[in-house]
């Protein structure tokens, strides 16, 4: 007996919108470790983390229908999960509450034995990326941490390969002249 491969995520997708109500746990399953890492990444806060993320399967299980067959569901996904961020950031400029400074690092891949330095470059390098502009913040979010293609994320943010290319090198020469002091160790 051969074992069944595990459905893909738009097929998975497709038994969500054929009325196959245990399709979203294995969404859920598959993407709420990655979709709750970049929503840290966006907001710095693990409990608003939490909650996007949770509301992002809210939203993708309320507009299934909005799904289309042959379209990336993890492109679709991130989208919703950026736009959910973007208006939580804007609700947060209009309420701000605590510090991101405040925030745990609960998605580091540290360990107990990092040393003093490693600590501060990775901390410089968080508040690097926190200081960029939203639009080029996203842009490396997508890129760096989430793997995705020029065209992944140019179908997430709206804009074009091109256009993506050009925050991410803008977002980076930002990022060099920030983290400068590093570079040169």
């Amino acid at each position: 007996m051969t074992p069944t491969a595990e459905p893909s995520d738009e097929e998975t997708m497709l038994a969500l919108q054929q009325g196959e109500e245990l399709a979203l746990n294995r969404l859920m399953a598959r993407w709420e470790r990655p979709l709750r890492s970049f929503l840290y990444r966006s907001t710095r806060n693990e409990h608003d983390a939490l909650d996007l993320a949770q509301e992002t399967f809210v939203r993708l299980y309320q507009h299934r229908a909005r799904y289309r067959p042959g379209a990336r569901f993890s492109t679709w996904m991130f989208q919703i999960a950026l736009n959910l961020a973007r208006d939580h950031a804007r609700r947060a400029r209009r309420r701000p509450t605590d510090s991101l400074e405040a925030a745990p690092e609960q998605f580091t891949t540290a360990t107990p034995r990092a040393d003093a330095t490693d600590a501060e470059a990775a901390a410089a390098v968080r508040a690097a990326v926190a200081a960029l502009p939203p639009d080029l913040r996203e842009a490396v979010l997508l890129a760096e941490f989430q793997d995705l293609s020029h065209s992944e994320i140019a179908a997430i943010v709206g804009t074009t390969p091109k256009g993506v290319e050009t925050r991410l090198y803008r977002a980076r020469e930002k990022l060099r002249g920030l983290l400068a002091r590093y570079l040169r160790d």
